[in-house]
């Protein structure tokens, strides 16, 4: 049985400077997005595409996306395996390619560094990675491969 689940949010474009788009320099990528009981993200396009540096960009969201996900899948993974983690961060990269006026991604590599209680679930801990990726939500959706390079060690 399948479920359906529904994401709902807002997208507001905040870089009209007064004469619209009228050129394509005439304008900033800036934008908010929001829902319902959490803060605003702010968000604009790359640097590269006259973007805002300080604010997020899709590119950066998506990897970001895909960060969280696999972390959040590793976590439920390692608690039914009863492989207690005590700190999980993650170093991730995209690579994104642009040709002819138009980009996609490549590739998307996470190396998320794993601490756990005991030095007997290191190798647990690091095969985990992999049921993770396959239940990860978010990897399961984009087109390009996801790959891990993964650390895990006893603290």
């Amino acid at each position: 049985m399948s479920k359906q689940h529904t994401y709902r949010l807002g997208l507001v474009w905040t870089g009209n400077g007064g004469d619209g788009t009228s050129t394509y320099r005439s304008y900033r990528r800036d934008h908010e997005l929001m829902t319902t009981g959490k803060p605003t993200l702010l968000g604009s396009s790359d640097p590269s595409f006259r973007g805002d540096r300080t604010r997020w960009n899709p590119e950066e969201l998506l990897v970001g996306s895909l960060s969280a996900c696999h972390m959040l899948s590793y976590l439920h993974e390692a608690a039914m395996a009863g492989v207690v983690v005590t700190d999980y961060r993650d170093d991730p990269h995209g690579v994104m390619t642009e040709e002819h006026g138009t980009g996609r991604f490549v590739e998307v590599v996470l190396r998320p560094t794993v601490t756990v209680a005991e030095a007997a679930m290191i190798s647990t801990a690091a095969g985990l990675h992999e049921m993770a990726h396959a239940t990860c939500f978010i990897a399961n959706s984009v087109n390009f491969p996801v790959r891990h390079e993964p650390v895990a060690h006893h603290a």
